[in-house]
């Protein structure tokens, strides 16, 4: 394969003329007589027989030119695109053979959509505010609060009726237009009041009731209902209520220290909830202060960025929450009919995201090019291990999969972003 000529046709398109050499065009042509022989029927001989001479002279020199082509382009084309020094970033191609023949080899034209030209602004030096919240005794005090609800237990309320906050057993029945509905009925139910896992208005029909009641919850279906059969409509939920229990915290002591930490006293185990939320606070003010500065280093991108490049991002995007779904034992397609959406609206929700991400992506590429940043072969092989362990597989497999050239260009995405943030400036 030889590249050439390439040829800028448009904002983001390249015109590569490739030609192959008579040689390897010969080849691919003896290939595909051989994958297509036992298919032709040649007068005197069985099929898978006829010598490929007597084949071309029945059906035409050409005969298997359009298989050699198919099998010769696709490669003959990447070792073009890698040799131009483009990158491109969709799979459509328009494909234009100039010339084919046994003598001439192969000559073809192809037009791929790259990467964009891209400007950067200002990327050292910027500014942006890196406040760490203060831990107050107050913070300390309701992190206590939480260890110490997670550590409580439900016991039966006697002798009262349900509060907001209990948790309740109890039975209910469903009827819209005085008919019962699909999902609304349920036996020895628990809910906890005031949780919101019902629709509006139910949980807070339940306050004031007691064990043994009998009673009628009236409520009507919010008109984003997911089910489309009871958006907007009114509803009668007959009820009974079995069981209500209220929840018994624990009380704050050296024994209650003892029974959740491996500390000894609760002044110890105070100091050390304070030293893990001062320490998440210093995360999430590095976290906001890097947002701040991705911030400014998308807005000083200029760049015309093909459509191709965000609807691949989207595409990663979905791909990884469907990931995360079945992870849970879900699908998408359940998903999208429990939350009332379609595909084109799921796929709306990603796009903003996806053309920050891809601006960012150029941006840091354009600095690390601008800066000639790239990792060491130790870095490289420092990364490869990492992967290696994280998906518990052989480095060799983890090359694999992961070309090393790939693999160098996040690696130098990563350094340019560490050379913005050791540069910035952090203010309140």
């Amino acid at each position: 394969m030889s590249l050439k000529s390439t040829n800028k046709v448009d904002t983001n398109r390249v015109e590569l003329e490739v030609a192959v050499s008579p040689e390897d065009f010969e080849a691919a042509v003896g290939k595909a007589y051989k994958k297509n022989i036992r298919r032709m029927n040649v007068p005197g001989f069985r099929k898978g027989k006829a010598p490929r001479h007597l084949v071309e002279k029945m059906y035409g020199t050409g005969v298997f030119y359009e298989d050699a082509v198919n099998d010769l382009y696709p490669k003959a084309l990447d070792e073009a695109i890698n040799e131009s020094g483009y990158e491109y970033v969709e799979d459509k191609i328009d494909l234009d053979v100039v010339t084919v023949g046994k003598d001439e080899g192969l000559v073809f034209k192809a037009v791929i959509t790259v990467k964009p030209e891209v400007e950067v602004g200002e990327y050292k030096g910027l500014k942006a505010e890196k406040a760490v919240k203060e831990v107050t005794a107050e913070d300390v005090d309701e992190e206590l609060r939480k260890l110490q609800d997670r550590n409580s237990r439900l016991v039966a309320a006697e002798g009262r009726a349900a509060e907001n906050g209990d948790t309740v057993t109890f039975d209910f029945e469903g009827f819209v237009d005085g008919q019962p509905f699909e999902g609304g009925k349920a036996e020895n139910y628990t809910l906890t009041l005031g949780s919101g896992q019902f629709i509006p208005g139910f949980e807070e029909q339940l306050v004031g009731k007691n064990t043994d009641d009998a009673f009628e919850v009236n409520v009507t279906f919010p008109e984003d209902y997911h089910a489309e059969e009871l958006k907007g409509k009114p509803a009668v939920f007959q009820c009974k209520l079995h069981e209500i229990k209220t929840r018994e915290l624990p009380e704050l002591n050296d024994d209650f220290a003892k029974d959740v930490s491996e500390f000894d006293t609760l002044d110890e185990l105070k100091a050390d909830l304070k030293a893990k939320l001062e320490h998440r606070r210093e995360h999430e003010a590095e976290d906001a202060f890097e947002s701040k500065l991705i911030e400014q280093l998308v807005d000083g991108v200029k760049a015309e960025i093909p459509e191709a490049m965000f609807e691949r991002r989207v595409d990663e995007s979905v791909r990884e929450f469907e990931y995360r779904l079945q992870s849970q034992g879900l699908n998408l397609d359940t998903y999208l009919q429990y939350t009332g959406m379609d595909r084109d609206g799921f796929r709306k929700g990603f796009r903003e995201q996806a053309e920050k991400q891809v601006k960012l992506r150029l941006a840091l590429e354009k600095i690390a090019s601008l800066e000639s940043i790239a990792p060491t072969e130790e870095e490289l092989e420092a990364e490869y291990a990492k992967l290696a362990e994280q998906y518990k597989m052989d480095v060799d497999k983890v090359k694999g999969f992961i070309a090393a050239k790939d693999l160098s260009k996040d690696l130098a995405v990563g350094k340019a972003m560490d050379l913005v943030k050791e540069t910035a400036q952090a203010g309140k």
